[in-house]
């Protein structure tokens, strides 16, 4: 079985080095340096990259608890640069190849602590990205500072990005608004950090990864800027969060890891997410993303018919909906909207919301009715 063969069947890793098929590899690890990889993905082929590159973090010695136990913090090699400008040439190259296969409407997540998040910031501006939002992940179970000598650091920041200022980025707010109890989602996150039995072990049993991140998070973000089928990268792969989790919303993937240790437990765990069912993945669709409807439609099929008595829900003015699909008040006539803005002597009106028409003693909005044209279609 060819390579494109096992990956359009299954989950497959791409061992470093191997030929590049000449369609983009969905659902498969790419086993590599990331900027290598990177390089061999086609030009604007990705509609969204999450990054959670080396945070740096310079850790000088082991760090003990009060009762003498090692904290097991990141010393791994992949965390380790000579220097500052080691780290910032780094991160130079590798979000160099993620604008280049992020699509122009894409967007890019990168996570970073107080250690590498500023250089990275900057570092994406002069790369032209445009910041829209920096997100604040508060931990509610963060890491003590067991020397006492510091605040305890208990939150993580955020940046997402366009490509530029004029992106048609995909946000999904209606969903957002929906996952947070029809209130607007704000950018302070407030959710724990991996542990229990999310936290993927390796053969020893101990934790694979030092800095693996909660599901919750990466569902959230997916969620937000992603639709179902979109193609979403992750260039410092891990244990595969961002790949399970895409799996599970329905979302395509693509890994790249140059650990084999990572690798291995990235691969198992993928396999043994469900994905949800197709129904469950639906979510509230922004209205910007509904079609577009014309109220003549609502007069020509009989669901508004010409002569209905249109009403403002304050019950000031009535209109009267003509066979054009116009409405008119008096000496006055338009659009549902621009005769509402007219009589409210405002700049603009919503004439879906703000004209009604009268129903069994009480007023139904037009936006109701167009609903039901659009449920109907």
């Amino acid at each position: 079985m060819n390579l494109v063969a096992r990956i359009e069947e299954r989950h497959g890793t791409l061992a470093p080095n191997a030929p590049m098929p000449k369609i983009l590899p969905f659902n498969v690890i790419l086993q590599g340096d990331c900027v290598a990889e990177m390089a061999r993905l086609p030009d604007k082929s990705v509609d969204m990259i999450f990054a959670d590159p080396p945070y740096n973090l310079q850790l000088g010695g082991d760090l003990f608890r009060p009762e003498g136990g090692r904290v097991d913090a990141v010393d791994d090699e992949w965390d380790k640069f000579e220097s500052l400008t080691a780290y910032d040439n780094f991160t130079r190259d590798w979000l160099e190849q993620a604008r280049r296969i992020l699509k122009d409407d894409g967007t890019i997540w990168v996570i970073g602590s107080y250690h590498n998040i500023y250089r990275v910031g900057a570092l994406l501006q002069d790369a032209d990205f445009w910041i829209l939002n920096d997100i604040v992940w508060r931990k509610t179970n963060p890491m003590p500072n067991f020397r006492g000598t510091r605040f305890t650091n208990a939150h993580e920041t955020l940046l997402w990005c366009a490509k530029d200022e004029k992106a048609r980025y995909t946000f999904n707010y209606r969903a957002m608004k929906a996952l947070n109890d029809d209130l607007q989602m704000r950018s302070d996150w407030l959710m724990p950090i991996c542990a229990g039995g999310e936290r993927v072990k390796g053969e020893d049993g101990s934790k694979a990864h030092p800095t693996q991140k909660p599901e919750a998070l990466l569902y959230r973000i997916l969620l937000a800027c992603t639709k179902p089928g979109d193609v979403v990268l992750d260039p410092f792969f891990g244990t595969g969060t961002t790949g399970a989790v895409a799996r599970r919303l329905g979302r395509r993937w693509i890994g790249i890891e140059r650990e084999s240790a990572y690798v291995k437990v990235a691969r198992e765990r993928i396999d043994s997410t469900l994905p949800l069912d197709e129904s469950a993945m639906k979510t509230v669709t922004d209205k910007r993303d509904q079609p577009r409807v014309a109220f003549g439609l609502l007069v020509e099929s009989g669901m508004v018919p010409a002569g209905t008595t249109l009403i403002d829900s304050k019950r000031r003015w009535t209109a009267t909906v003509r066979a054009d699909g116009s409405i008119a008040c008096g000496a006055q006539s338009g659009s549902i909207h621009k005769l509402g803005a007219a009589l409210q002597n405002a700049p603009s009106c919503n004439g879906w919301t703000f004209w009604h028409v009268e129903e069994r003693g009480g007023l139904k909005p037009l936006d109701s009715l167009r609903q039901q044209h659009l449920s109907a279609q």
